[in-house]
Formats: structure tokens, sequence, C-alpha cells
């Protein structure tokens, strides 16, 4: 395959979240590293302070399961499409990148992504005081009410002449139809590919 490697013999690598679409980490490969993600289906790097190739998560079991992996038109980056097991940070952070320096509030269609991860996290590790745990403890009879409820909480919103009731009611019935998907066992890229398949022009 064509590469472009500097005159290191390295190429720039991009992990990102399959599911959320966040951007995880920011790392570089060269060729071995490259062919042993593509033979294993796992995540290799080149370690340019350390001058060895590494296995992401091979001591500390923050894996990098490689769903898809693509070149941008220049051939010189590597976009890898993961399942992150734990964080992708050293800093014990999911992303590398947490640290904001300019613009607005995070916005965008990732946060439903972020949101279903913190889901996943109150359903397997119950908390006290969380609601999201309580939705869980009650099941889906109070799961699907719930979701219910907001869904006709925000019609009837749309019928009054205020947005920021509607976007509330939104969320609302957003975050409750992501909990109704977890104790069904339905992801959101599931949902997202039925969307796509679809929606193919």
């Amino acid at each position: 395959m064509d590469l472009k490697f500097d005159e290191k013999g390295l190429i720039c690598a991009i992990a990102q979240d399959s599911a959320s679409g966040e951007v995880l980490m920011q790392a570089y490969m060269n060729r071995e590293a490259f062919e042993l993600t593509r033979k294993t289906g796992y995540a290799h790097y080149w370690s340019r302070s350390r001058s060895c190739l590494w296995k992401k998560g091979e001591t500390s079991g923050h894996l990098q399961k490689v769903e898809e992996m693509y070149l941008d038109c220049d051939r010189d980056c590597v976009l890898l499409k993961v399942r992150q097991e734990g964080a992708a940070c050293h800093t014990g952070a999911y992303s590398c990148f947490f640290e904001q320096i300019g613009g607005g509030d995070e916005i965008g269609a990732e946060m439903l992504g972020r949101l279903e991860r913190i889901i996943d996290d109150r359903r397997e590790h119950p908390a006290d005081g969380s609601y999201t745990s309580y939705l869980f403890e009650k099941g889906i009879d109070k799961i699907a009410k719930k979701a219910g409820e907001e869904a006709v909480e925000l019609v009837i919103a749309s019928k009054n002449d205020n947005k920021e009731e509607v976007v509330g009611e939104c969320a609302d019935l957003f975050y409750h139809v992501l909990v109704l998907l977890r104790e069904k066992g339905v992801t959101l890229k599931e949902v997202c590919t039925e969307l796509n398949e679809r929606h193919k022009e």
C-alpha cells in the first residue's frame, strides 16, 4: 500500500471512538505498526520518545479494537475508528483532547455518544443517588413509561411558542431513549446504521 511516511519513516495516526465520534488521541505509526494494526485488529503505534513499537493498552488493558481504517487524501495520515477499552489518555481521561482553549460550549452530535457511555457506566456501576441507576433498578416498565411521558411533553411543548421549552423537553426525551436503548441492549451505533441504510443516496 502506497503510504507517505515522513523522513523518519513515520505517519500520523488519529484514533476516534467508533460509536461516539470522539477524537481520542493522536500518535505515530511506522510501517510495522501500520501492518500489525491491520493484521491483528488492535492499534499499534511507534513511540518516538522510547524508539520502540507499542500496542495500545498492552500493559494498562486500555486496548483499542480497530473497527475501520481510513487514509486521508494525501495518504500521509491514518484515521482509526476504534472501540476503546477504558481510557485512551495516559492521564486517565477518556480522550486526550479534554483541554478546551477557545470557542464556545461543547456542541455536537458526539454528545449523544458521550451520554451513551455515561449511561453504560451507570448501568454497570450503580451509584447511590444517581437517577440513571434508579431507572435501571426499576426496570423496563419504568424506563418505557418515562420515555413515553417525555415524548408527550415534547409534543405539548411544540404547541407552545417557547423554543427553550422544546429544547429542554427534547433533551429529556433523548436521555430517556438512550436509557431505554441500553436496557434493551441496543446501541446508538445500531440506530445510526439503520438511519444510514434508510437514507443512502
